[in-house]
């Protein structure tokens, strides 16, 4: 019993990193087919756009590394954990700031 318990709490953050990866992934690619990918009209803002998945993996495992200081997890089980959910938050920035109009500032 105790092996089964110990191999499963080594994959459940796998499991978990992956169907947050498989979703957003999907999700891109159905917006990719749809061609409704957002587009912004400033080479900055565009950056950022783009950016803003692989920043949310590395503010998301930071934020896990500081977590892991005062919860019960091991370092890399919170990393994993952080990292996943970065991931699904910067999506969600993704989502929003490619639906937000830009300013026009005369």
């Amino acid at each position: 019993m105790d092996l089964a318990l110990d191999i499963m709490s080594a994959l459940f953050p796998l499991i978990f990193v992956s169907c947050i990866v498989v979703f957003v992934i999907l999700r891109m690619n159905h917006k990719y087919k749809k061609g409704t990918l957002g587009k912004k009209e400033s080479k900055g803002a565009q950056q950022l756009l783009d950016s803003s998945i692989p920043l949310g993996m590395l503010i998301g495992c930071m934020v896990a590394i500081v977590l892991s200081f005062f919860i019960p997890l091991t370092l890399l089980d919170s990393i994993s954990y952080g990292i996943g959910i970065g991931f699904l938050l910067g999506y969600v920035a993704y989502e929003i700031y490619s639906k937000k109009e830009e300013s026009i500032n005369n």
